[in-house]
């Protein structure tokens, strides 16, 4: 099946559509867990099936390097390694070689970079970043993009930005040959917009990408440092010029209001290891704000971590126990921690979803966000 998307309502700015691909349809506004090395951090497979995702991320740049994309495609692509039945989008490896500044070497040619595993060198393109990811087998590809650090100069993002658009281009074409060598197996592939927090750049990556023929666009370089209410009002401001007709990603973000608000501008898909990572340290979502298990208070309590929630964790286990469980360095501390925060964003994506249907989203936003602040 190759890839499409529909927009089925809007209710403002809000938007509830479905994207087909070759491992399911998805349901949007939606959140993609991120599984970094074809997992999700302390699930397994079968664990991370019953929460229900339709679609996860994998990590070109981690997968590349290990198992490395000569095994990783002999074994049968991603979908059959890890043993997942639903859909995965994978970035391009762009965002990790941002994050190795010090060992890198940006040309316009591609990147040279060292592992961060064992220093061996390596060399990434736009040409070989879609070869990697068409052999991962994934539904999703990402172009290959530079992001520039926040607190770069507006000259330095200026000329980030328009290698980003040179090596969209680049992406486009290697990804049309490869298609019309390979057939209808190649994955869809979505365009990245940069600019950092310069809302005239921005306008200017939205039209250079938009005026490509992507699958879908998505805004890159948010969540890279810059003060929450400086991502928020880029995001507010690209979102409305991304096209209509393609589904719209913001990469990268973040937390349960992060997601809120991104739907209220117009976004369609989201990912942040937000939950996974947090769930790790000790820190869970619930619908009356974030809480942190390993504080005393939870010592000698029976109830569940949100009683709210009906997943796994809050249907089995109390907070005591959760408590016990992070404070002794008990593995099933994460995999409960995980399981609860996952199902938190899942859910909420869920409301959300029938809140637009339904037109009732801006009350639902008011709802959540106003519970939320207060605690209660």
């Amino acid at each position: 099946m190759s890839f499409a998307f529909r927009l089925l309502h809007t209710d403002g700015a809000a938007r509830r559509g479905e994207m087909s691909t070759a491992h399911g349809t998805i349901q949007t506004p939606v959140f993609m867990p991120v599984g970094t090395l074809a997992s999700v951090k302390s699930l397994t497979t079968e664990q991370l099936e019953a929460l229900g995702p339709e679609i996860i991320l994998n990590n070109t740049y981690h997968l590349m390097l290990r198992p490395g994309i000569d095994l990783l495609e002999q074994l049968g692509g991603v979908h059959r390694f890890m043993n997942w039945r639903g859909a995965v989008l994978s970035d391009s490896g762009g965002f990790q070689v941002f994050s190795l500044s010090s060992i890198r070497k940006i040309r316009e040619e591609g990147v040279e970079f060292r592992s961060h595993i064992d220093g061996s060198a390596h060399f990434l393109s736009p040409e070989r970043s879609i070869e990697i990811q068409t052999r991962m087998g994934v539904d999703i590809a990402m172009a290959f993009d530079e992001c520039p650090a926040y607190g770069s100069s507006r000259e330095e993002v200026e000329k980030s930005m328009e290698l980003t658009h040179r090596w969209a281009k680049r992406s486009l074409d290697s990804h049309s040959e490869r298609k019309r060598v390979a057939g209808a197996t190649d994955p869809a592939l979505f365009g990245i917009i940069q600019g950092g927090i310069h809302h005239d750049l921005r306008k200017r990556s939205v039209d250079e990408i938009a005026s490509l023929d992507f699958d879908g666009v998505a805004i890159g370089g948010l969540s890279v440092g810059e003060p929450k209410q400086e991502m928020l009002d880029t995001m507010r401001f690209v979102a409305p010029l991304m096209p209509a007709a393609k589904p719209r990603y913001l990469m990268g973000v973040g937390t349960p209001e992060d997601l809120v608000e991104g739907v209220a501008a117009g976004i369609d898909m989201f990912d942040c290891v937000m939950p996974t990572r947090n769930a790790r340290n000790g820190t869970l979502f619930t619908s009356r704000g974030k809480l942190s298990i390993k504080n005393a208070k939870f010592m000698a309590d029976q109830g569940p971590v949100d009683p709210d929630c009906s997943c796994m964790t809050c249907r089995t286990v109390s907070r005591a126990y959760l408590r016990h469980l992070f404070m002794t360095g008990e593995i099933a501390a994460s995999v409960y921690n995980t399981i609860h925060n996952l199902s938190f964003y899942l859910d909420l994506m869920r409301a959300i979803r029938q809140s637009i249907a339904s037109n009732s989203f801006g009350s639902f936003r008011e709802t959540f966000l106003s519970r939320l602040a207060s605690g209660e």
